[in-house]
């Protein structure tokens, strides 16, 4: 009688193909992490275009030790080079330390005189613009001088007189003058950069 000769039971292939599967799933991951480690490094060196800087965009001017700061006129009268910054923003609307920036002062030539909202009499001031922006800011301001002048009249032409004459009624004067003349900047170039406004001359009557 011949023995059935059976032969042993071989060892599935099932496990072999899996254990392939597995390891070229992990290196496609890693591989999958480390492209996106190098994409986001890109990024962050500006490589990418999401980081890209307009250049005609103000920036701040840092402050040098020992200068004095001053307004946009040159010696002699003769109006001095326009300042370059050096510090990129994101917004024009961020909190400057005074001490870290340098000032520039844009006088303003022509005096404004409104007459006032409680028909009391009228007010006169004389302007001048600070900015810790560079040259670029100044720019702005000279080119959209008509839409500016226009929006520092309104705001005058809406002051009551027994107001206007206290203290605090001056410096919300400035803050309101600050804010439209921003809103104008950023309307026509995009971008504010006023620092407040300051009066060279003030008549009410």
């Amino acid at each position: 009688m011949s023995q059935d000769k059976t032969k042993p039971d071989a060892k599935p292939k099932g496990g072999k193909t899996k254990k392939m599967l597995i390891t070229s799933v992990g290196a496609l991951v890693l591989l999958g992490a480390g492209g996106a480690g190098g994409v986001y490094a890109y990024d962050k060196m500006g490589g990418s275009d999401a980081k890209h800087e307009d250049p005609n965009r103000p920036k701040l001017v840092l402050r040098e030790e020992g200068h004095e700061e001053g307004g946009h006129e040159g010696e002699e009268g003769k109006e001095a080079p326009p300042k370059v910054g050096t510090v990129a923003v994101t917004s024009d609307r961020i909190k400057i330390d005074s001490k870290k920036y340098e000032a520039t002062y844009i006088p303003l030539e022509q005096s404004f005189t409104a007459n006032l909202a409680d028909g009391t009499g009228f007010v006169q001031v004389g302007l001048s613009l600070s900015t810790y922006f560079d040259g670029k800011v100044v720019g702005n301001v000279k080119r959209q001088m008509v839409p500016v002048r226009s929006a520092i009249l309104l705001v005058l032409s809406e002051q009551q007189g027994a107001f206007l004459s206290s203290a605090q009624g001056k410096e919300a004067l400035q803050r309101q003058l600050t804010a439209s003349i921003n809103g104008v900047l950023r309307e026509k170039e995009g971008f504010g950069g006023i620092e407040n406004v300051y009066f060279t001359n003030l008549v009410i009557q």
